[in-house]
């Protein structure tokens, strides 16, 4: 009974601490609440407070604007009505100084135009300077202003190509040894003229030694033999020593020995002591010119066929022009052409035109024969050379001074429409003429500016140009 009593008390105890905590949890609650309210009350009062305080300073800025806003109308009022009465005076200022300036241009125009006596054609401002502009005979005079009326007439065109001085290959002479050689000495020099049989050079061979004791051999046998006659010697052995001593003498004609020079061969044959000649020969000039080359040394050895001097005959030498393929050209042989150099001209004949394109400059070879009057020309020089040519019908053609671009690239003449008076004319231009251009576009017996023709397509355009781009 004791332990039920003591159970009974302790869940009393429980629920009396529950029901505290409970009464505390609700009434710090309410304390809570109440302080948000409190606090909420405040805030409200204090957010009136500033809105009256706010209201009544808006109200008192707008009286003070308000007053301001007056005073301020007053004064520009006053201010505009100054400002248009002194608009109105500076207006009629710059009216008077603008009468003024405009008579002083007036009149500086007026003494331009009498100095430069240019005046606009048909209009007035940019038009006219667009047509064309007229200038008074003196100013045409000190310009140099030259007028033509041109017509269709035959004119001759000229080709121009380069070209290089040649020696004549049909005169001249490549001196050569035919067999292995060393040479010894030389007889002539670069630049010499010599004669046809002077010695050039002499050359050792073995070869050539060998051919002339040969030769030796079959002549002493073929006299021998053609003494003693078909009665001692059979037919067929004087036969065969004849044959040897024409092959041996053949031989010595191949290698370039003269007659002179085998003949010395043979030449006392019984002395012994010549035999240490043999194989020495010498080169002679088989034709009249000047030494173009030497290019040896003593003492050199020289293969056969090696060119070691060069001869020509400079009295008529060759021109090698080359001539683009792309122009289309008949020249015949015996066509003339004028060779220039140095100030100099000669007259050309043409002789052959090639076929064929030259692999490394792709041009056309023409090549012509020219007089070389008192040793002008020399081998190696450049020329220029000219072909003329006729045209077939008759064209129209100007200078070419007298061709101008226009603003567009293209080509104008200035016609003369009346005395002094120039318009620009587009032209199409054909055919180089020389010193002369065919031109389309311009009828016969029209006049045109043949010279000074820069000078008044910049009159016309100093006359248009507007620096304000009006």
């Amino acid at each position: 009974m004791k332990r039920r009593i003591e159970n009974i008390t302790k869940i009393n105890t429980l629920d009396v601490e529950q029901l505290t905590l409970k009464i505390s949890f609700e009434t710090v609650l309410i304390i809570t609440l109440s302080a948000s309210i409190l606090l909420s009350t405040v805030l409200s009062a204090s957010a009136a407070a500033f809105e009256s305080a706010v209201a009544e300073s808006y109200v008192g800025h707008k009286h003070d604007e308000s007053k301001a806003i007056k005073k301020t109308s007053s004064i520009s009022a006053q201010q505009k009505n100054n400002q248009v009465i002194g608009a109105e005076h500076q207006i009629d200022t710059l009216d008077s100084k603008h009468n003024n300036e405009a008579d002083e241009e007036s009149h500086q125009h007026s003494a331009e135009n009498s100095a430069q006596n240019v005046i606009p054609v048909n209009g007035s401002g940019s038009e006219a300077h667009e047509q064309g502009s007229s200038f008074s005979p003196e100013k045409m005079a000190i310009a140099g202003i030259s007028v033509s009326a041109i017509s269709a007439q035959v004119f001759t065109e000229n080709v121009y190509a380069p070209g290089e001085i040649k020696a004549n290959g049909y005169k001249s002479y490549i001196v050569s040894p035919r067999t292995e050689s060393v040479v010894i000495s030389r007889h002539a020099t670069l630049g010499q003229h010599v004669e046809k049989g002077d010695a050039l050079v002499t050359l050792f061979s073995e070869s050539v030694a060998e051919a002339q004791a040969t030769y030796r051999v079959a002549y002493n046998d073929w006299q021998r033999n053609k003494k003693l006659g078909k009665a001692t010697v059979s037919e067929s052995r004087l036969l065969s020593s004849q044959t040897d001593y024409i092959s041996a003498y053949s031989r010595l004609k191949a290698f370039g020995l003269t007659e002179n020079a085998i003949a010395q061969v043979i030449k006392d044959t019984a002395a012994s002591t010549d035999l240490g000649e043999l194989g020495q020969y010498t080169l002679i000039a088989q034709r009249a010119g000047a030494v173009l080359s030497d290019d040896f040394s003593q003492g050199q050895r020289v293969s056969a066929g090696d060119a070691i001097m060069v001869l020509a005959d400079e009295s008529e030498l060759w021109v090698e022009a080359r001539v683009s393929p792309n122009k289309q050209l008949n020249l015949p042989k015996g066509t003339q052409a004028i060779v220039d150099m140095a100030e100099q001209s000669f007259v050309a004949t043409v002789i052959q035109e090639a076929h064929t394109i030259d692999p490394k400059t792709r041009t056309r070879i023409v090549r012509l024969s020219v007089k070389n009057i008192d040793d002008r020309l020399h081998p190696g020089m450049f020329v220029n050379v000219s072909f003329s040519f006729k045209t077939v019908e008759k064209v129209i053609a100007v200078p070419e001074s007298a061709l101008m671009r226009s603003s567009d690239g293209d080509w104008t003449v200035f016609v003369e429409d009346h005395p002094g008076e120039f318009t620009a004319v587009e032209v199409e231009l054909g055919r180089s003429l020389g010193r002369y251009r065919e031109i389309t576009g311009i009828a016969p017996q029209t006049r045109i500016v043949t010279s000074g023709a820069f000078f008044v397509a910049s009159e016309i355009a100093k006359a248009g140009f507007d620096p304000h781009g009006h």
